[in-house]
């Protein structure tokens, strides 16, 4: 069988993550040590007492959840664990992917993900965007809705996480309207989330040109493992096209559904959430119920152990 690791993004983060894995495996901390001195704070302190408002801004969240998921691919790796064929993430878990794949340095992708974060932030004032889970309606129905509640302004699906759980974004006004659009047109649910970042809309553009600059001076390598951007569900191997996606998905849907179905139909049949929580997990089994494939999630000594002997000798 063939084995894709894939890594969480934003959402994934809580108060003590990893602190079960920190007290068996001393990398853990290794890891988060070294990201604290480039970012000149104790991050380890911040994941394990808060308080949580600063853990959940963005410019906090994305480092706090690359330097979790490396350290829990590093834990993998010195217990052992075989080699994945193909790496993924979701949004920021792509950055995750690509360290793990060897294509970024670790430093390097921690500064460079702080800083996509405060440039998210600034691209919209406080309040002026929204985003909001749309849950039990397809992906057509949505995408009518939200051209229909447009009138001039932006809102956009842009997460693609499951089928029936849809994510749309863009600015306030435009975003309520489409709430009470997908809800004449039957969605079970809709639900404004607690995040004032509209994250992959078509406002992010101008963040996203931001980190492209920045992204100039960072190296970018061929990865050891195939790459798959969850932008477009493909496979990336040349540096400037790595590059061009991870501006590109800043302010482009994040195509999970697709993402996990590639995967699967490449023949990786055991996906591997690395990382906090199971939010992945939990969506990729609702994704793709075909016979044979697997989903398992590590986090902590249990599950590392568990996903240890399920892909022994795979």
């Amino acid at each position: 069988m063939g084995i894709a690791f894939v890594f969480p993004g934003q959402g994934s983060q809580s108060i003590g993550m990893l602190a079960a894995l920190a007290a068996a495996q001393p990398v853990v901390r290794e890891t988060f040590d070294a990201a604290s001195a480039v970012l000149g704070y104790d991050l380890w302190k911040l994941c394990q007492e808060g308080p949580v408002e600063r853990l959940n801004e963005t410019e906090c969240t994305q480092p706090a959840m690359l330097v979790a998921g490396y350290a829990t691919w590093r834990v993998w790796q010195a217990r052992g664990g075989r080699m994945p064929d193909a790496v993924s993430g979701h949004s920021l878990g792509e950055f995750t992917a690509l360290v793990a794949a060897g294509a970024l340095d670790f430093a390097d992708a921690v500064v460079l993900v702080q800083f996509r974060g405060r440039v998210m932030q600034e691209a919209v004032p406080l309040g002026a965007g929204a985003i909001a889970a749309v849950l039990g309606l397809d992906e057509a129905e949505v995408e009518a809705a939200c051209r229909e509640a447009a009138q001039g302004a932006v809102v956009e699906p842009v997460n693609y996480n499951s089928p029936g759980q849809i994510a749309i974004a863009g600015d306030a006004g435009a975003v309520a309207r489409a709430m009470e659009a997908v809800k004449a047109r039957g969605a079970k649910r809709a639900v404004l989330l607690p995040v004032s970042v509209p994250v992959h809309s078509s406002l992010m553009r101008g963040a996203a040109a931001r980190l492209g600059e920045r992204l100039d001076g960072v190296a970018v390598r061929p990865p050891r493992i195939p790459w798959y951007s969850a932008a477009d569900a493909r496979a990336h191997n040349e540096p400037g096209d790595i590059r061009a996606t991870l501006v590109m998905q800043l302010a482009s849907p994040v195509r999970w559904t697709a993402t996990v179905s590639a995967l699967l139909d490449a023949s990786f049949t055991t996906l591997v959430e690395c990382g906090p929580g199971k939010v992945l997990t939990s969506l990729n089994k609702r994704i793709d119920k075909r016979p044979g494939a697997a989903f398992l999630a590590v986090e902590d000594p249990a599950s590392i152990d568990a996903a240890l002997a399920a892909v022994q000798g795979g």
